[in-house]
């Protein structure tokens, strides 16, 4: 864990990285760090010491709407996959995009014991089309109306699309440009 950890700067400037690589990371039900892939700490520029025992939120990103990991949460805790695209945010301040998906970990009683979550990069036109004019009308609302309301915003989005759930917007913005 960083002792007295201060979040970077956001900077708006893209991590360059090798978008064939998969960034992987393990926490404890808490969502408390304990291990990293190389790919995650040359992606988010923290070394593996700094990452372990740091809470998963150290690379949260001030542009991604609360409701999303809000929703992340609720679903993963209840043992139930999720994908989520987030906006992450480097220890240079730079972000990167990636959309992550779980492996939800039990122990011999069935309690969730840890989360390995993988996450691959997000084509840049499904962010551009999609993803962050949705998020920024979503910090928006959430703003003026807090998490509940951003909530709201999304399932109304969702709704008046014709998308069924966030997983399938996910899905089909992605799918649209590979």
């Amino acid at each position: 864990m960083i002792p007295n950890f201060k979040y970077p700067t956001p900077i708006d400037k893209e991590v360059d990285w090798d978008k064939s690589k998969t960034i992987m990371s393990r926490t404890d039900a808490a969502g408390v760090i304990d291990y990293v892939n190389q790919v995650f700490c040359d992606v988010c520029g923290y070394s593996e010491e700094e990452l372990m025992g740091s809470p998963h939120n150290i690379i949260r990103h001030p542009d991604m709407p609360r409701v999303i990991f809000k929703v992340l949460w609720d679903n993963i805790q209840q043992g139930i996959n999720f994908h989520a695209v987030a906006k992450n945010l480097a220890k240079s301040g730079e972000y990167y995009w990636v959309v992550t998906d779980f492996d939800i970990i039990k122990d011999a009683q069935g309690k969730i014991a840890s989360y390995l979550a993988r996450r691959t990069s997000v084509p840049k036109q499904s962010i551009d089309k999609y993803i962050a004019p949705l998020y920024a009308k979503m910090l928006q609302v959430e703003a003026v109306g807090g998490m509940e309301a951003s909530g709201a915003y999304l399932a109304n989005f969702l709704k008046e699309n014709g998308y069924y759930d966030y997983i399938d917007f996910i899905e089909n913005a992605i799918l649209e440009f590979k």
